[in-house]
């Protein structure tokens, strides 16, 4: 099959020293920031991001890098929701209703190399799926034209909020944000400034990158200074015996099912833009639940619980990937930070990208399998260094990221212009935070404003400024008829299943400590 064909290719490209050595820095960079609460995939992907440029990285070694971050905070979020029920990040929410119940009871180490396992299953078998499926979906995208890509990025934008938001409302106004953040510069049509002000600098727009890294790394620097008194920004002593670290094989066996269910669950959530991770740990975990739950078990301990939430999770984040690399369109916010890296790398997303850079995505394709080996072999051994990075103070740490954010981003442009900026995105990321309004909308605002009007104006040029002509296609009525489902859902039932994803939380049997 081609497929298998280019992947062997990807293999090739691959199988360096380089690369090689890029992906076991970035599988343990990630897990690292996985472990520690509040960073998260998207965070640790975007602090990272300045350090690829300015180590002057060519396209391919920089996404196995970012990549394998990605991958390995996936893995590492469940290490706190274990050892400590503090969720590492959203998605990890989930594994925390066994995971910690099970430390409790001494046996940690068998929890976490479980939940390694899980994740293993459920981000290799997806990786499988990105294989065979991205080709098919770029195979259909050919058929797009400008009205079509717009109708698709009308999608993304609509979708972004994710099935489990609780207020669309808020999404649409960063949605709204971004896009008049990506209108800041020279009109390519006209060749009019927009909203520069007078200032020269602001006449090129502005750089995503800049904005990414502000709205991310220094926002989180930002609520650590907010919070740096009152005693909860301080590492938190581990209260459980890690135990042995290798699960039985008859816990293994037993748990085979869930992590089969789990991954086909998790992968489709992923695919579907702005579900993500959140939502495919969900859908794992609660299906798991109604089929296997039949003594009561869950939220007590059982194996089971926290092999589905972790196979399910890692699947969505392979899955996130398909319409990233084939449509252009992230999946989830960190695939959007991913998509920044693309554009930065004068890498267009897309149906072109397979036939235009095969050596990169191929080569980051089989990345993600060795990485997921990587994490594999890593995660059993590692279980005891990683609890004491739990213990690291976040006052040593946050001056470290503000640091790599500064420098990285000083060292790609070179302009103290860019820098102030940056600090203006921080200071926006931390209001937007306490608002509780989300952000990747208006990253990916930045990022695709441009594109979504240059594709509209060409659609309204082509047409004589007809604008029946975005609905003309059926692939674009298709498109606008999912958007409108993707938006109006989560207003119908988004309030109810966030709710139910923090009952689950609190339910009687669940741990909480």
């Amino acid at each position: 099959m081609d497929a298998l064909a280019s992947l062997a290719d990807g293999f090739a490209v691959a199988l360096t020293f380089q690369n090689l050595f890029l992906a076991l820095v970035g599988c343990f960079l990630g897990t690292i920031i996985g472990a520690l609460p509040g960073l998260g995939p998207s965070n640790g992907v975007a602090i990272l991001i300045p350090l690829a440029f300015s180590l002057g990285l060519a396209p391919t070694p920089a996404l196995i890098l970012l990549t394998s971050v990605y991958y390995g905070a996936m893995y590492g979020g469940r290490i706190s929701s274990i050892l400590l029920n503090i969720p590492g990040d959203e998605p990890a929410l989930m594994t925390t209703l066994d995971g910690y119940p099970m430390a409790k009871q001494g046996r940690a180490g068998e929890a976490l190399a479980l939940s390694g396992v899980a994740s293993f299953v459920g981000a290799f078998f997806a990786t499988w799926g990105l294989v065979f499926l991205a080709p098919l979906l770029v195979k259909v995208a050919l058929l797009f034209g400008p009205a079509e890509y717009f109708a698709l990025f009308v999608l993304a934008f609509a979708t972004l909020g994710g099935i489990s938001s609780t207020n669309q409302a808020k999404a649409a106004l960063a949605a709204a944000l971004g896009l008049g953040i990506a209108m800041i510069g020279v009109d390519g049509q006209t060749g009019v400034p927009r909203f520069a002000f007078g200032e020269v600098h602001l006449y090129d727009g502005i750089d995503f990158l800049v904005a990414i890294v502000g709205l991310f790394a220094l926002s989180e620097v930002f609520i650590f200074l907010e919070h740096r008194g009152d005693g909860s920004g301080e590492g938190k002593e581990a209260k459980v015996g890690v135990g042995r670290i290798t699960p039985s094989f008859a816990m293994l066996r037993s748990c085979t099912p869930t992590m089969i269910r789990s991954t086909v669950l998790g992968f489709v959530a992923g695919v579907l833009p702005g579900a993500g991770a959140s939502l495919g740990s969900f859908m794992a975990y609660s299906a798991e639940k109604a089929i296997s739950d039949k003594e009561g078990t869950f939220g007590k301990g059982d194996p089971r619980g926290v092999a589905a939430p972790e196979a399910g999770n890692n699947a969505a984040a392979g899955g996130a990937l398909v319409p990233m690399l084939a449509l252009g369109v992230p999946g989830s916010g960190t695939t959007a930070v991913l998509l920044a890296m693309l554009l930065a790398l004068n890498i267009t997303p897309g149906p072109l990208l397979f036939q235009q850079n095969p050596d990169v995505v191929w080569g980051l394709i089989a990345a993600l399998f060795i990485a997921n080996f990587m994490l594999l072999a890593m995660n059993i051994p590692m279980v005891g260094l990683f609890v004491r990075v739990l213990l690291i103070p976040p006052k040593y740490l946050m001056p470290i990221v503000a640091m790599v954010s500064f420098v990285g981003i000083y060292g790609i442009s070179g302009s103290t212009f860019d820098l102030i900026v940056m600090v203006i995105f921080g200071v926006l990321g931390w209001v937007l935070r306490k608002l509780d309004v989300p952000m990747v909308p208006v990253i990916l605002g930045v990022l695709l404003g441009n594109l979504m009007e240059a594709n509209l104006r060409r659609a309204m040029t082509i047409s004589d400024g007809d604008w029946t002509a975005l609905f003309a296609s059926p692939l674009s009525l298709t498109l606008w008829g999912i958007a409108i489902v993707g938006f109006v859902l989560p207003i119908l039932f988004g309030k109810a299943l966030k709710r139910r994803m923090h009952m689950a939380k609190d339910e009687p049997g669940a741990v909480v400590d």
